[in-house]
């Protein structure tokens, strides 16, 4: 074998007839079952592991798209709709407490139009709906009971559409109609109502549910509905009832309006003048919400010369004869009774007896009476307190201390003087119209306010909520990505790399090492039998070059005379 010593750098080596290199499989997949077991198990496994790698991905990244399909419902429905979904294929699942059901974002409309479509969700509450369903042959009272219950399932639903107001039941006791109009009972209804927490009914809107349910039912009074809600409280009392009671929500409201537009009067007065963060006012309102009325009824009597209004007059008079005295010869003659007296029907009447006339003249009466009644005047006068009216005010006022800043920049706090502090108030007293009969009193002082620092919140920022919230939204694809890295460099590319084609014979022959240091050639220790191709062939073992006496002619010039060697050198490295 010759070796070429083309210069000090480079060493060629042609390949030697001698070497054998078998050829490999065409196919990858040929190369790959030529491959180990031990490669062949790795790489499908690192295939397999990509694969569920993949597929992980993808459920997780699927999991945000799963949107609220129905929320609330009864058990009854719920396994209903829950059946329906199997039945339809469409995947779902449950929301934290089971309280909401989840389907895929992009299927919701679909699927609620499909479930519509076959009367899901029903609801607890049944309206007139339930008289579309009445079977052949129902009885009379079943079929006053469906009208019933469809007339408080219709209630229940519009008393549900109010705010505030979660879940209602309404219970009707309608009486038999008979022909007795005397007999007949009047019908009633109770209200169970589940609010919102938090939430509250004012008089007004349980009135409005009082009057939407008896206006609901013939011959129903409005005295006879009752309101509950869920703690057992009664909603709906007599008026009487809630008026001596303590104060409703609309007089602690119109309270609170009070006190605060007393309240920014104050600010509005004294901002300008001490500054919007020196100041901190409170008035506190008493209002008088009774009602009073009285009524009055008072006579005035008609005395002086003012004239009198005659209301009747009443006059008798009396004219009566006395008894005739006896005249004559006692006898017989004289006590005879008087003739009958003879009106003659024209003409003047004639005495009854003419010897007793001068005597009944003598012995008549006369008795005349006159009754006057006058009118008396009367004033009646009923006279009505508004409520609502404003008994006491009192107004408590906190005004900073002033702050001064010299010319050196020291800033200082000093108290107002007392003049300041006057005319404040009194300004005070004008803003509010404050009465001193009524009782109102105002308090201003001047106090320093104590500035509270505010700390800066120093949280780590891998502590913050945003980059929790990003980690655990990256976390998952990182890992799985890393994951996915470890197995495709560490599995699958060392077997694909052992699976490459080795060169042919032919192209083996021209190949040429070419190093620019003969030191950097591998050594081939032990024997021929120790070394083995990739084929698991033992190669055969070439022939070591032989001792070149140029070489050691050059090498003993350079020894000798290391100038020249050095321009040889120097004219290698400029051409």
């Amino acid at each position: 074998m010759d070796v070429t010593v083309a210069s000090p750098q480079s060493v060629v080596v042609p390949a030697t007839p001698s070497a054998v290199v078998t050829e490999a499989p065409a196919g990858f997949a040929q190369r790959v079952m030529a491959l180990p077991m031990q490669r062949k198990m790795l790489l499908a496994g690192g295939v397999l592991a990509l694969l569920a790698i993949f597929v992980t991905m993808m459920m997780w990244s699927r999991q945000g798209d799963y949107r609220v399909l129905y929320s609330n419902l009864s058990d009854k429905d719920g396994g209903a709709i829950l059946a329906q979904l199997q039945q339809m294929q469409v995947p779902y699942k449950h929301a934290e407490g089971g309280g909401a059901i989840l389907v895929p974002a992009d299927r919701v409309h679909d699927v609620r139009l499909r479930l519509a479509s076959q009367g899901l969700p029903k609801g607890s509450v049944v309206g007139y709906e339930l008289m579309e369903t009445q079977k052949f042959g129902v009885t009379q009272f079943q079929e006053r009971l469906n009208f019933q219950r469809g007339l408080e399932g219709e209630l229940t639903r519009s008393i549900q559409a109010l705010a505030g107001v979660q879940s209602a039941r309404v219970h009707l006791a309608l009486p038999n109609q008979n022909g007795f109009f005397r007999e007949q009972q009047k019908p009633s209804a109770s209200v169970v109502l589940t609010l919102f927490p938090g939430r509250s009914l004012d008089r007004s809107q349980v009135a409005g549910i009082v009057h939407l349910v008896s206006s609901s039912v013939p011959e129903m009074s409005t005295k006879a509905v009752s309101v509950v809600d869920q703690s057992g409280s009664l909603l709906s009392g007599p008026q009487d009832a809630a008026d001596q009671g303590a104060l409703d929500a609309k007089q602690l409201q119109y309270v609170r309006q009070i006190e605060s537009a007393y309240t920014q009067r104050i600010r509005d007065i004294l901002e300008p003048v001490v500054g919007a963060d020196n100041l901190r006012a409170q008035v506190t309102a008493e209002v008088d919400f009774s009602q009073i009325e009285s009524t009055a009824e008072e006579f005035r009597p008609n005395q002086g010369d003012a004239p009198a209004t005659v209301r009747s007059q009443q006059t008798s008079e009396q004219v009566g004869q006395g008894a005739a005295a006896a005249t004559g010869v006692p006898g017989a003659a004289t006590n005879q009774p008087p003739v009958p007296a003879q009106a003659p029907v024209n003409g003047q009447a004639q005495q009854m007896q003419a010897a007793g006339q001068g005597a009944a003249g003598a012995g008549g009466t006369s008795r005349r009476e006159s009754v006057t009644n006058f009118e008396v005047d009367r004033t009646v006068r009923v006279t009505r307190n508004a409520s609502g009216n404003i008994k006491r005010l009192t107004a408590a006022v906190v005004l900073n201390h002033r702050t001064k800043t010299d010319a050196k920049g020291k800033t200082t706090t000093e108290p107002l003087s007392d003049e300041e502090i006057e005319k404040l108030t009194s300004l005070v007293r004008e803003t509010i119209g404050a009465d001193d009969k009524r009782g109102d009193s105002i308090k201003l002082v001047t106090a320093p306010f104590q500035v509270v620092k505010e700390e800066p919140v120093t949280v780590p920022l891998w502590q913050q909520p945003e980059t929790m919230d990003l980690i655990r939204t990256i976390a998952v694809p990182a890992a799985l990505t890393l994951a996915a890295l470890i197995v495709v460099f560490g599995a699958i590319r060392p077997a694909i790399q052992a699976a490459r084609p080795q060169p042919s014979p032919e192209e083996a022959n021209k190949l040429r090492a070419v190093v620019d240091d003969p030191q950097e050639l591998p050594a081939l220790s032990g024997t021929a039998s120790e070394v083995v191709g990739p084929d698991g062939q033992p190669l055969q073992a070439l022939e070591a070059p032989g001792a070149d006496g140029r070489l050691e002619l050059a090498r003993r010039l350079a020894k000798e005379n290391p100038v020249a060697m050095a321009n040889v050198v120097r004219g290698w490295m400029n051409n």
